[in-house]
C-alpha cells in the first residue's frame, strides 16, 4: 500500500514538472501570475549554473579538472610549472564553459519564442511548462561544453562575455532607474494621502545616504588606485564620472524637467549616482598596473603572486566582485518579479503592467493563474536575452575580467577597463535622455 502511495506521489511530482509553472508553485505561490512564476524558475536556472561555477573555482574542484580533454595544454605549457597559476587557469576556462552553457540554454529560448503574443500561442506551452525536460536540456548543453577543444575558445569567448557584459551594465542602470522611480512615487504618494512630512524625510535621508556614500566612494578610489606621480588614466575617469554625475544631478531638478515629469528627482539621481560610481570602481579593479590595482595578480619568478600583504595565495574573490554578485542577484530577481508603471522603462525593457482586471478576476480563485491569455506581460525573447547577457556578465565577473594569453596565463587587459567606463558613460546618457526626452519629443506620451 505505502509503495502504491509512493508511487503516485512520485507520479503527481513527474506531471507537475512536465506541466506548467503554476502546477510546480501553486502551493508556495497561491496567488501568483502565471508569468512571474516562469521567469522565477528560469532565473533559478541561471543561479544553479552561477552556484556551480563558484564551486568550480574552488581549490578542491581545480584539481580534479586535469582530468578534462583540454587541460592538457596547461600541464605542458613552461610558465605554468607553478599550482597557483594552472589551477587559476583551469578553473576560469572551467567557468567559462559552464556560462557559455547558461547562454547557450537561454539563446535557444529565445529563438523559439520569437514573435509570441499570447499564452494561447502553443509555444506558450513551452515556455511555461515542461520543466524535467528543460533541466534535461540544459545538463546536456553543460556536459557537451565540457568537451570543446581549448584551442581559440576562451580567447573569442572572452570578447563574446565582453560585449555582453556591457549591454548588461545598461540593463542594471535601467533596473535602478526604475526601482528608484517607482520608489519615489510610492513615497510621494503616501505623503500626499497622509498629509505627512515624514515620507519627505524619508526621501532626504536616503538621497543624502547615496549621495553621502558615492562622495566617500570616490574618496577611497582616489586613496587606493591613484599615486601621486602616476595612475593618470585612473584620475582622469574618477574625476570625469564625478563631473558628469554631479551634471545630472542638476539638470534633473531644472524647473523645465520637473514640470515635463514632476516624479524626477534626486532620488534617482542619487541611485544613478552611486551605480556610476561602482561601475568606476570594477574598471579600476582590471587596470593591469600593479601600482595603480591593488587587485592585480602579477608573476614574479614564474610564480603567479597577490601584490599585496597576502603573498603566495590564490585569489579568485576580490571586494569589486563580491559586491558585483550581489548587485548582480538583486537585479535579476528584480528582472523575474518588476512590474513597473514607467512608460519608458517598459518601452526600453519590452515590459508592460499586468491588466488589473484579469488579476483581481483571476485572485479570487486561490491559485497561480494564467494572465496572459489576452497578450503577454513580457517579452519572452527579450526575457531570454536578458539572461543570455546574464549569463556572460557573471563569468566576467567571476573570472575578474581576465583572459589567457598567448603564454597562457591569466592576464589584465585595458579592455575590460574601457568597457566598464564607457558602460557607465552610456549608462548617464541614458539616464539623461529619460530625462530630456519630454522636453526634445513633446508630442509623445511619456506620463
Amino acid at each position: 500500500m505505502g509503495a502504491c502511495l509512493g508511487a503516485c506521489s512520485l507520479l503527481s511530482c513527474a506531471s507537475c514538472l512536465c506541466g506548467s509553472a503554476p502546477c510546480i508553485l501553486c502551493g508556495c505561490c497561491p496567488s501568483s501570475r502565471n508569468s512571474t512564476i516562469t521567469r522565477l524558475i528560469f532565473t533559478f536556472f541561471l543561479f544553479l549554473g552561477v552556484l556551480v561555477s563558484i564551486i568550480l573555482l574552488s581549490p578542491d574542484v581545480e584539481s580534479q579538472l586535469h582530468n578534462l580533454p583540454w587541460t592538457w595544454e596547461c600541464e605542458e605549457g613552461p610558465v605554468l610549472q607553478s599550482h597557483i597559476d594552472c589551477g587559476s587557469l583551469l578553473g576560469y576556462r572551467a567557468v567559462y564553459r559552464m556560462c557559455f552553457a547558461m547562454a547557450a540554454f537561454f539563446f535557444l529560448f529565445a529563438l523559439l519564442m520569437v514573435c509570441v503574443r499570447s499564452s494561447r500561442d502553443p509555444r506558450a506551452a513551452i515556455q511555461n511548462g515542461f520543466w524535467f525536460f528543460k533541466f534535461l536540456v540544459f545538463l546536456g548543453i553543460t556536459v557537451g561544453a565540457f568537451y570543446i577543444p581549448d584551442e581559440s575558445f576562451s580567447n573569442i569567448w572572452f570578447y563574446f562575455g565582453v560585449v555582453g557584459s556591457f549591454l548588461f551594465i545598461l540593463i542594471q542602470l535601467v533596473l535602478i532607474i526604475d526601482f528608484a522611480h517607482s520608489w519615489n512615487q510610492q513615497w510621494l504618494g503616501k505623503a500626499e494621502e497622509c498629509d505627512s512630512r515624514a515620507w519627505y524625510a524619508g526621501l532626504f535621508f536616503f538621497t543624502l545616504l547615496f549621495y553621502s556614500l558615492s562622495v566617500a566612494a570616490v574618496t577611497l578610489l582616489f586613496v587606493y588606485y591613484t599615486q601621486p606621480n602616476a595612475c593618470y588614466e585612473g584620475k582622469a575617469f574618477i574625476s570625469l564620472n564625478l563631473v558628469l554625475c554631479v551634471c545630472v544631478s542638476i539638470i534633473s531638478v531644472l524647473p523645465n524637467i520637473q514640470e515635463a515629469q514632476p516624479n524626477s528627482g534626486l532620488l534617482q539621481a542619487s541611485a544613478v549616482t552611486l551605480y556610476t560610481i561602482f561601475v568606476t570602481w570594477l574598471a579600476l579593479s582590471n587596470v593591469p598596473d600593479q601600482e595603480c590595482n591593488p587587485h592585480l595578480l602579477t608573476n614574479i619568478d614564474n610564480r603567479t603572486i597577490l601584490a599585496g600583504p597576502e603573498g603566495y595565495v590564490t585569489q579568485w574573490w576580490d571586494a569589486p566582485s563580491i559586491v558585483g554578485l550581489i548587485i548582480f542577484i538583486l537585479c535579476t530577481f528584480f528582472i523575474s518579479l518588476r512590474s513597473s508603471d514607467h512608460r519608458q522603462v517598459n518601452s526600453l525593457m519590452r515590459t508592460e503592467e499586468c491588466p488589473p482586471i484579469l488579476e483581481t478576476t483571476e485572485r479570487q480563485q486561490g491559485r497561480a493563474f494564467d494572465n496572459e491569455q489576452d497578450g503577454v506581460t513580457y517579452s519572452y525573447s527579450f526575457f531570454h536575452i536578458c539572461l543570455v547577457l546574464a549569463s556572460l556578465y557573471i563569468m566576467m565577473t567571476l573570472t575578474n575580467w581576465y583572459r589567457p594569453n598567448e603564454t597562457r596565463k591569466m592576464i589584465s587587459t585595458w579592455t575590460a577597463v574601457w568597457v566598464k567606463i564607457c558602460a557607465s558613460w552610456a549608462g548617464l546618457l541614458l539616464y539623461l535622455w529619460t530625462l530630456v526626452a519630454p522636453l526634445l519629443l513633446p508630442n509623445r506620451d511619456f506620463s
